[in-house]
């Protein structure tokens, strides 16, 4: 006999999407450490080869002249942005779940789960967007010279006092191109794959701790999949001098194929890959472990 299904509770959909977004970064930020080093390495000069010769020489040398504490440099600022933005991820998928069931135990349909994973890739939006753009604004500062913005918060106010709240949300059109088909191919391959690896007449409570790790990483590489091109456009969007797209996305893309290829709607795949199974893995655990416990502790919440 299988148990009653737990009622989805956005709350608790809350807390564990955070604790999955802590192990997310504590998976991937050594990628990403090397990711970085890599892309920013000196230019050797004649005679001597480079720093790193790639991804695993990298690793070996990072670790050899730094230890493990080499590759987690710089993870504070990601803990801080990525666990309030996964825990509203994951309580936007619970709650578009909620909203979509006739009854607690509906069991939702892929275009359903697909329709709430879209639903969490708008709320993270509200938070990513203009957090993206004062990121690029002021990396942009960074490398022009010109000190316009004292810090994140300055770059707000003045953004606001110039043109308003749209001023601080510019490219959250690409932003939400990028984010609510992602979220959607996130939220539903990693139920599907779930299905996939529950044996008949077993709950999906009762998955192993490796075919959460797979239905995870696997989620994750179907997310970026159709997050990368948007996200290249994104980057260039944001970071051009003003007025250079007169009309936004569809200049950049434009100029992106006629100058490089549909190829480059692909830039860094395999760095965002490589790092996406990994991360995604242990997001998913966690939240799964965090849900367990949750239910554990408050049955009824």
């Amino acid at each position: 006999m299988s148990k009653q299904p737990q009622p989805i509770s956005p709350l608790k959909n809350f807390f564990a999407g955070g604790f999955g977004g802590v192990c997310l970064v504590f998976a991937g930020h050594p990628l990403d450490t090397i990711k970085v080093r890599l892309q920013t390495q000196p230019k050797p000069k004649p005679g001597e080869s480079l720093l790193y010769a790639g991804t695993i020489d990298c690793f070996k040398k990072t670790l050899a002249k730094e230890g493990i504490k080499g590759l987690y440099k710089g993870m504070a600022a990601p803990i801080i942005g990525v666990t309030p933005m996964f825990a509203v991820c994951f309580f936007g998928f619970g709650l578009g779940k909620k909203l979509q069931q006739r009854t607690p135990d509906d069991i939702l349909t892929y275009p359903q789960l697909f329709a709430a994973g879209m639903l969490s890739g708008v709320f993270t939006t509200a938070i990513m967007a203009p957090g993206e753009r004062i990121k690029c604004l002021l990396q942009i500062q960074a490398s022009t010279g010109e000190v316009k913005y004292a810090g994140p918060m300055d770059c707000v106010k003045q953004l606001y006092r110039e043109s308003g709240i749209r001023g601080v949300y510019k490219g959250t059109a690409l932003t939400l191109m990028r984010d609510v088909p992602a979220s959607g191919m996130y939220f539903m391959s990693y139920e599907w794959l779930k299905n996939l690896l529950t044996p008949a007449g077993k709950s999906h409570n009762e998955l192993s701790i490796p075919s959460v790790l797979f239905a995870g990483g696997m989620a994750g590489i179907c997310n970026w999949a159709v997050a990368i091109p948007p996200d290249v456009l994104k980057s260039r969007f944001q970071t051009a001098p003003e007025g250079k797209y007169p009309n936004g996305f569809r200049d950049v893309l434009r100029e992106l194929i006629r100058e490089e290829g549909v190829a480059s709607l692909y830039k860094g795949f395999n760095a965002v890959m490589l790092r996406a199974f990994p991360a995604n893995a242990a997001c998913f655990l966690g939240f799964e472990l965090a849900m367990k416990f949750l239910n554990w502790l408050a049955p009824n919440l």
